[in-house]
């Protein structure tokens, strides 16, 4: 009788630790904030708001991706808790698209769209016929188009705005072939082009300077005043505790005097 107690009791006791290590499973899980980030400068940016985070308690996982389309593709699925790579616009084509329900919980920088040199060192030595790469993503390229508009290279068709693409260009006086290519190749193919538009955080990935580059978007353009980049989350998550401390963090002063020396005009906080 007594042995069979003992096992009783034994076998209550381990049902008990079993449920406490769940019970702290679940405490850590809720502690723990998985992100999906471009590798510069967003994984960056959040590996210096982990240093906050940190301090509160939480665990940050960084997860890098190299493309626009998959950190999306994981936060759908429940694999990250949010990811930081893209403005509302191409999250809401993204939605559109996919038929996803995805929102920002917080807009935390702008990168400057910047035109660099490649085989033309100069705006005003650009040849006739010259290939200009732009991205091939719908708001990325019309924001493109928008800035070689503003450098007077093309005009793009009137109230077109953030749906242009190429054939909205309604004058091109020098003939020059625009070329659209996938953001994250734009760099590697900067030697075979003459100029490039390059998003601000392939160019900083690539070792590239807003201070190299022939000319970049005005702080009052489409650019500056919509394409803020987000942190982005499944909707219904935005309120959140752990991503509202991750948006804190990343909204504090400590990362905004990270942003400012680090990237020297290439990364501008919103906060």
């Amino acid at each position: 009788m007594k042995k069979t107690l003992y096992v009783i009791l034994a076998a209550a006791l381990a049902v008990g630790s079993l449920t406490a290590c769940g019970s702290k499973s679940s405490d850590e899980a809720d502690k723990t904030i998985v992100v999906g980030a471009s590798p510069s400068p967003h994984a960056e940016i959040l590996a210096e708001a982990q240093k906050i985070l940190e301090k509160q308690g939480y665990t940050l996982e960084i997860k890098e991706y190299n493309d626009y389309v998959q950190p999306n593709v994981a936060l759908d699925a429940g694999d990250l808790d949010a990811n930081y790579f893209q403005h509302q616009p191409y999250l809401d084509q993204f939605n559109a698209e996919k038929k996803m329900e995805l929102v920002s919980a917080g807009m935390i920088h702008y990168e400057p769209f910047g035109i660099y040199a490649g085989k033309t060192a100069a705006l005003e030595e650009l040849p006739e016929g010259a290939q200009v790469a732009v991205p091939n993503d719908a708001t990325n390229e019309a924001r493109a188009l928008l800035l070689l508009e503003a450098q007077g290279i093309i005009k793009v068709k009137e109230g077109a705005g953030l749906n242009a693409t190429k054939q909205d260009v309604v004058e091109n006086p020098k003939n020059v072939e625009i070329i659209e290519m996938e953001a994250a190749q734009i760099p590697r193919s900067l030697q075979d082009v003459d100029i490039a538009v390059i998003n601000g955080n392939y160019a900083i990935g690539a070792g590239l300077k807003v201070s190299d580059a022939l000319a970049c978007e005005d702080s009052d353009s489409i650019g500056a005043t919509t394409y803020g980049n987000i942190v982005a989350v499944q909707k219904g998550h935005e309120s959140d505790e752990k991503i509202k401390a991750l948006v804190d963090a990343l909204k504090s002063g400590e990362v905004k005097a990270f942003m400012e020396e680090k990237y020297e005009g290439a990364v501008v906080p919103l906060s």
